[in-house]
């Protein structure tokens, strides 16, 4: 829900909508993944059960045991430990599908049209201590669930402090941004690369989950057909499990995780198209323009609405503010 507009100064530009937006406000969980699974598995099983096979006989813990504990020791040794809790938290991201959305955009986009609004109009002075310690400052509180995102506010407060000095040249500061995007990225998709070595793994750790129920019928050859029969088919459910698992649950989870973080890290991009425009004598409503066109088609805005939520809403907020005085 979009909040009631509040632009008492430049300062304060465009407290309006985003203040009740919510960077990754995600009420419910998407229901793709549950529904992707739900007919994954219910066409495996029910195809299974239809030609005549049990159910139960595919109910072997101790072979799900086997193979989801090699996998999860593997996945330990093979990723720090920073990299293991991240890809929890992608995980969580993914399912619950926690990628911006329009409003986000436009939450991003009013902040960089307040905060070069400040840059044009105030001195260097006035606007360092927005920069210095955004959780106090009237812009950044604003859009505090933007500012929730601790990396995005200080990659924005970084450079457009480099612009304040002065000095840097904006190819300068373009090249600096992409190494740093480059770095951020190949940070973000660690727990896609971790994910994917565990479904490339498992079909392999299925078949030593097979092993072994082999070996463990090896030694029941002097029972009836039935048991041994019983103990091969319960050997081969390691197999069958190993391959399922990993082309259908881990490795289309792995894609899920890397399409949200990717989507995750358009927002960089933004600020960088903003940043750049205004550094080569863009007016603040023509820079986030830039910005916006950086936005992908299914959730980018138009221009009456940027406009609307940016520029003619704080503007009639501070001729009101003036009246009043």
């Amino acid at each position: 829900m979009l909040a009631h507009v509040r632009c008492s100064s430049p300062a304060q530009a465009c407290r309006s909508s985003f203040a009740a937006i919510e960077w990754n406000d995600v009420r419910a969980p998407r229901v793709g993944v549950i529904i992707g699974l739900l007919i994954a598995v219910g066409c495996v099983g029910g195809g299974f059960a239809a030609m005549g096979g049990h159910l139960a006989v595919i109910w072997q813990p101790f072979e799900f045991v086997i193979i989801g504990g090699a996998a999860l020791g593997a996945f330990v040794v093979a990723n720090p430990i920073k990299v293991v809790k991240d890809t929890g938290a992608a995980i969580v991201d993914a399912i619950l599908s926690r990628a911006p959305k329009q409003d986000d955009y436009l939450a991003l986009l009013g902040l960089l049209f307040a905060l070069t609004r400040e840059l044009r109009a105030k001195p260097r002075n006035e606007v360092e201590p927005h920069l210095e310690n955004p959780d106090e400052s009237e812009i950044f509180k604003a859009f505090p669930r933007v500012t929730r995102d601790k990396e995005l506010t200080l990659f924005i407060c970084d450079y457009v402090r480099l612009i304040l000095i002065g000095n840097a040249r904006s190819h300068e500061i373009e090249a600096l941004m992409e190494e740093e995007m480059v770095t951020h990225r190949r940070d973000k998709l660690k727990p896609y690369g971790a994910l994917t070595g565990v479904a490339d793994g498992l079909p392999a750790l299925g078949i030593v989950a097979a092993v072994l129920g082999i070996v463990k019928a090896m030694g029941a050859l002097d029972q009836s057909p039935a048991l041994l029969g019983s103990l091969i088919g319960s050997a081969l459910v390691g197999t069958f499990s190993g391959i399922f698992v990993s082309y259908s649950v881990i490795a289309p989870l792995a894609s899920k995780v890397k399409t949200t973080r990717e989507s995750q890290g358009r927002v960089y991009i933004i600020v960088k198209q903003t940043l750049l425009a205004y550094m080569n004598g863009a007016l603040p409503q023509i820079a986030i323009e830039h910005g916006r066109k950086a936005i992908s088609a299914a959730y980018r805005p138009t221009i009456d609405e940027v406009e609307n939520a940016t520029i003619t809403n704080g503007s009639r907020a501070e001729a009101g503010q003036r009246e009043a005085a």
